[in-house]
């Protein structure tokens, strides 16, 4: 597994990245860079890991309101159960990029 450096809301971060996931990598950056700065420049968040917390729960609410049907992903919909873990080893993840900074949950 590779390493990448990323930058979110002007902060540098060093993701694992699995081989040819880097592009698929560099979307979902773009997408968290884009939510937290829309989060910021809204004026009523300062701090780093609310704007975390509140932009990972906008983009799953996103998520969620999608039908089953227009997923983006590959293959079968993934099972509810499947995705519960998904979610929960994302924000572990989350957890440890963002070390010093704090928790999420």
């Amino acid at each position: 597994m590779k390493q990448l450096e990323v930058i979110i809301l002007g902060q540098s971060y060093l993701l694992a990245c699995p081989e040819g996931g880097e592009t698929l990598l560099h979307t979902a950056v773009s997408t968290v860079d884009q939510e937290m700065s829309a989060i910021r420049d809204a004026g009523k968040v300062k701090a780093r890991e609310r704007m975390a917390v509140l932009a990972a729960l906008n983009l799953a609410y996103r998520l969620a309101e999608r039908p089953v049907a227009v997923r983006p992903a590959p293959g079968e919909p993934i099972p509810e159960d499947e995705a519960e873990a998904l979610v929960a080893s994302l924000i572990d993840k989350l957890d440890a990029t963002l070390g010093d900074d704090g928790q999420l949950l």
